[in-house]
């Protein structure tokens, strides 16, 4: 076997046995989730902690692009916007440099996500925010660094934290796929606050990430 495809298999394998445990806790935590898990399955998480982009800047990007827009729509507009900087991210740099209405009729943004893409970009350039050292910050404090950022409030940090830093304890109290889930799940009156669905998501810790992973396939609705 090639050198290189022991740590990988290394890898993979360390991935199922997390996995799996994280499974047995939640299965074995709350019963709703049992039923719930039973339902839906549990193939294609085994890479719930892996990065969907290359770097912290770009996931910040498409996390600003992706607000309170369907999976289709996000997906559209980003791929317009790396377009627009040939087929990747546009840097820091790259942004404060570009037109603000050349750069929204291109890609299809908003105003105000062109100003929050700009909010990004001054932070990192200045220094304020630096990104190389949000992996080894504890969750509070990344939220805290982003949430200074004009247009990246609490949702954006929980997505950052779960699927680009892989931060396993997240509870996505803000998503409105979450909350829909829960409601639906535990036969709730009407969608749960913030308030309400942390009680109901504490006996999931430590691994209220996947457990969000459950409940979003519950409904097929994933964030980007």
């Amino acid at each position: 076997m090639p050198g290189n495809r022991k740590p990988a298999l290394d890898r993979e394998r360390s991935g199922r046995e997390s996995e799996a445990a994280a499974v047995k806790h939640l299965r074995a935590a709350d019963p709703v989730l049992r039923a719930l898990i039973d339902e839906v399955g549990v193939d294609g998480l085994a890479d719930w902690r892996v990065r969907r982009q290359p770097d912290h800047y770009a996931a910040l990007v498409r996390s600003i692009v992706g607000q309170q827009l369907s999976t289709r729509a996000a997906r559209a507009i980003f791929g317009r916007l790396t377009e627009r900087f040939g087929g990747r991210a546009p840097t820091p740099a790259e942004v404060l440099a570009d037109d603000p209405d050349e750069l929204r009729i291109a890609a299809g943004l908003s105003r105000a996500k062109v100003t929050y893409l700009r909010s990004l970009a001054e932070h990192v350039l200045g220094g304020s925010l630096q990104l190389d050292r949000l992996d080894e910050l504890p969750d509070d404090e990344v939220a805290a660094e982003l949430e200074a950022i004009r247009g990246l409030g609490r949702w954006s940090a929980d997505m950052f934290l779960m699927f680009q830093l892989g931060r396993p304890d997240v509870l996505a109290v803000g998503d409105l796929g979450i909350r829909r889930a829960v409601m639906v799940r535990y036969g709730l009156p009407a969608l749960p606050s913030p308030a309400q669905l942390e009680p109901i998501a504490e006996p999931w810790r430590p691994y209220r990430s996947l457990a969000c992973r459950f409940l979003w396939r519950s409904l097929a609705t994933a964030p980007v």
